[in-house]
C-alpha cells in the first residue's frame, strides 16, 4: 500500500499543532491544507471546520498532528500523539520534523491502534514489499489558481471518475475561504496556510463590483433596446449585407455578456469573458491611435483628394479594357453583333458610374470626416466601415460581373439541356433525376437550331465572364483581407495569451515530481511542479467564435459554382436560402 500526502511548502516551519486537510475518496491520499497552531480548544476546531464545510463543500478533517521541534515544547508530541481519540480517524497522520534534517518523519495510526510506518523508514530497502509513504510538497497558492486541461465542466455529469490529480487541484480551489481571511484577524484558532492580502486590500474591489451591478444592468438594458429597434425598422436584410451593421450586432453580443450581472459560472465561461474584455480595450485602443493619425496633418483631406482621381483612373482602365474586348482580344474571333450590344451596355454603367462618383466628390471630404470617428469604436468598426466603403466604390464591377455571370450561366444551363434532348434525355424535376423521353422531329430540329446559336455564342460571353469575375475576385480578396483582420481582432485571446506569459502555473496541462530529499529514516520527499499549457493547446482551446469570414464551401465546391457561373456570395451562411 502507497499512501501519498500531499504537503504545503509554506507549512514546512509551521508551528506545532493539527494538521486540517481531506482524504481523496477512492484514493489512498490526503491533501494537507493547513496547520492549527498549539494552543486551542478542540470544540473550536470542530465548530471551525463544520463553518468551513458548509462554505466550501470539502469534507474538512484533522488528518493528524503536526511536530516542529522547539525549545520548551518538548513534550508537545505525546500531547498531539493522544488527541488523535478527540478527531477520531481512519488514519492518523503524525508527522514531526528533527532538528538538522530536511526530511519529515512520518507516522501513520490506524483506528485499532497499529502504527504504519514506512517501510523504507525502518531498513531503507526500496525492495522489501510493505507499506510506503510518500510526501509529495505543492504550491498551496499555484493549485489554488491553476487550472487543469483538458478543462472537465462540473455541471455535466459524466461517467468517467476525475482522476487523484484532479481530485486534488478541486480540493485545493474550493478551499479558497480558508485562505482569504485577514491578515491581522486575532481570532480563537491560529492557522498557517497560504496567507492571502486579506479582506482589507479587498474593500476597493466589492465596491466595484457592487457598483458595477447598476451599471452592468443598464448597459444590459440598453442592448436590448437597440435589439428591438433593429426589430421594428426591419434592418435584417441590411445587417446581413453590411459588414458594419455585423460588426455593430456582434459588439452587441459581446457586451451583453461581458456586462451580464450574472457571475461566471464556469472557468471557460470566465476566460470568455475575460478575452472578450481585453480584446475590446485593445480593439478601441487601436481605433484611438488611427484617429490620432487620421486627424493629424490634415490627412483627411489628402485623402479625399486622392479618393476622385483614383475612381477616374479605375473607370478609364475598365473602359479600356471593355474596347480591348470589343475589337479582337488576344486574336480570338468573337461574335461581332453581341461583342458589340455587351461592350456599349457596360460602357454606359461606367459612364453612369463616373458621373455619380464627380456628382458626391464635394461631399467626400465631409463624409470621410464622420466615417473616420467611427473609429473611436474602435478599429474593427473602421475596418468594417472601410469594407463597405469598398463594396460602394465598386458597386460597377459587381454589377458586370452580376450581368456576366447570368448571361454565362444561362447558356450553361441552355446547352447542358438541349445536350440531354440530343440523347434521348430530360431532367426530371420531381424525383431530382435524368430520364428517358422521346421527341419528335420538330422538338429535335428547334433543340439543333438553339445549341447551335448557344454554342457559337458562348465563347464571347465566356470571355466577359472571365474577365468581370477576376475583377470580381480582386474585390472579394480585398474585402476578405479585411474581414480577416476584424476577425483576428474578435477572436484573439489575449487575456489568455498574456496569462500564458505571465502566470504560466494559471493554465495547467499536467504535473511533473521532482526527488526533494531522500535521507535514511523518513520517507520519500517529491516536489510537485506545475506542467504550462502549450502555447498552441491556449490558441485553440479559448478562441473566441466569431461570425467568421471563411468560405462557407469547400474549394471544389467553389471551383463548380465559378465554372457553371452561379453567383457567389461572399456573406452567405450555409443555412441561408439560395437563389
Amino acid at each position: 500500500m502507497v499512501l501519498k500526502i500531499f504537503f504545503p511548502q509554506c507549512c514546512n516551519t509551521a508551528d506545532s499543532g493539527l494538521l486540517v486537510g481531506h482524504w481523496i475518496p477512492g484514493h489512498n491520499s490526503a491533501v494537507v491544507l493547513a496547520v492549527i497552531h498549539y494552543p486551542f480548544i478542540p470544540g473550536q476546531v470542530k465548530k471551525y471546520l463544520s463553518e468551513l464545510q458548509s462554505q466550501t463543500q470539502v469534507d474538512l478533517t484533522v488528518l493528524g498532528s503536526w511536530s516542529m521541534p522547539k525549545e520548551g515544547k518538548e513534550g508537545m508530541d505525546s500531547f498531539l500523539k493522544d488527541l488523535s481519540t478527540i478527531f477520531p480517524q481512519k488514519c492518523w497522520l503524525q508527522l514531526s520534523r528533527e532538528i538538522g534534517k530536511r526530511g519529515f518523519i512520518c507516522q501513520v495510526v490506524q483506528n485499532n491502534g497499529k502504527l504504519l510506518q514506512d517501510r523504507e523508514q525502518k531498513n531503507g530497502d526500496e525492495s522489501s514489499e510493505g507499506d510506503k509513504i510518500i510526501l509529495i510538497h505543492y504550491d498551496q497558492r499555484k493549485v489554488m489558481l491553476s487550472q487543469l486541461h483538458p478543462v472537465q465542466d462540473v455541471s455535466q455529469k459524466s461517467d468517467i471518475e476525475p482522476s487523484e490529480l484532479r481530485l486534488v487541484f478541486q480540493t485545493v480551489a474550493q478551499s479558497q475561504p480558508l485562505f482569504f481571511l485577514d491578515k491581522y484577524d486575532d481570532g480563537p484558532l491560529k492557522l498557517t496556510h497560504w496567507q492571502s492580502e486579506g479582506r482589507e486590500a479587498s474593500i476597493i474591489a466589492e465596491l466595484l463590483k457592487q457598483a458595477s451591478v447598476p451599471v452592468c444592468i443598464f448597459l444590459t438594458w440598453l442592448l436590448s433596446l437597440w435589439h428591438w429597434f433593429c426589430m421594428v425598422l426591419k434592418m435584417l436584410f441590411i445587417s446581413s449585407k453590411l459588414s458594419t451593421c455585423v460588426q455593430s450586432g456582434y459588439r452587441a453580443v459581446h457586451f451583453k455578456t461581458v456586462f451580464s450581472p450574472k457571475k461566471a459560472a464556469t472557468h471557460m465561461e470566465f476566460m470568455r469573458k475575460a478575452n472578450i474584455f481585453v480584446s475590446f480595450l485593445l480593439d478601441i485602443a487601436l481605433g484611438l491611435l488611427l484617429i490620432s493619425w487620421l486627424y493629424r496633418e490634415n490627412r483627411i483631406s489628402k485623402l479625399a483628394d486622392t479618393l476622385v482621381p483614383v475612381a477616374d483612373r479605375v473607370a478609364k482602365e475598365l473602359q479600356e479594357l471593355l474596347e480591348w474586348l470589343m475589337g479582337a482580344p488576344a486574336g480570338l474571333k468573337m461574335n461581332r453583333a453581341l461583342d458589340q450590344v455587351l461592350g456599349r451596355f457596360f460602357l454606359y454603367h461606367i459612364h453612369l458610374w463616373s458621373s455619380y462618383i464627380h456628382l458626391m466628390s464635394p461631399f467626400i471630404e465631409r463624409i470621410l470626416w464622420y466615417v473616420g470617428l467611427s473609429a473611436c469604436l474602435g478599429l474593427t468598426f473602421a475596418l468594417s466601415v472601410l469594407s463597405d466603403i469598398v463594396a460602394l466604390l465598386t458597386f460597377h464591377i459587381y454589377c458586370f460581373y452580376v450581368y456576366g455571370a447570368r448571361l454565362y450561366c444561362l447558356k450553361i444551363y441552355g446547352l447542358s439541356s438541349l445536350w440531354r434532348l440530343f440523347r434521348g434525355k430530360k431532367w426530371n424535376v420531381l424525383r431530382q433525376r435524368v430520364d428517358s423521353c422521346s421527341y419528335d422531329l420538330d422538338q429535335l430540329f428547334i433543340g439543333t437550331l438553339l445549341f447551335t446559336i448557344l454554342l457559337f455564342l458562348l465563347p464571347t460571353t465566356a470571355l466577359y465572364y472571365l474577365v468581370f469575375t477576376l475583377l470580381r475576385l480582386v474585390v472579394v480578396l480585398f474585402q476578405g483581407v479585411i474581414h480577416l483582420s476584424v476577425d483576428f481582432i474578435n477572436s484573439f485571446h489575449l487575456f489568455a495569451i498574456g496569462l500564458r506569459i505571465c502566470r504560466p502555473y494559471r493554465l495547467a496541462e499536467g504535473v511533473k515530481f521532482k526527488v526533494l530529499c531522500q535521507e535514511p529514516g523518513t520517507p520519500l520527499h517529491l516536489m510537485m511542479e506545475i506542467n504550462p499549457l502549450k502555447c498552441s493547446s491556449v490558441l485553440q482551446c479559448y478562441r473566441t467564435p466569431t461570425y467568421s469570414c471563411y468560405p462557407k464551401d469547400s474549394w471544389a465546391a467553389l471551383c463548380k459554382k465559378l465554372f457553371v457561373g452561379e453567383l457567389i456570395y461572399p456573406w452567405k451562411q450555409k443555412t441561408d436560402k439560395t437563389d
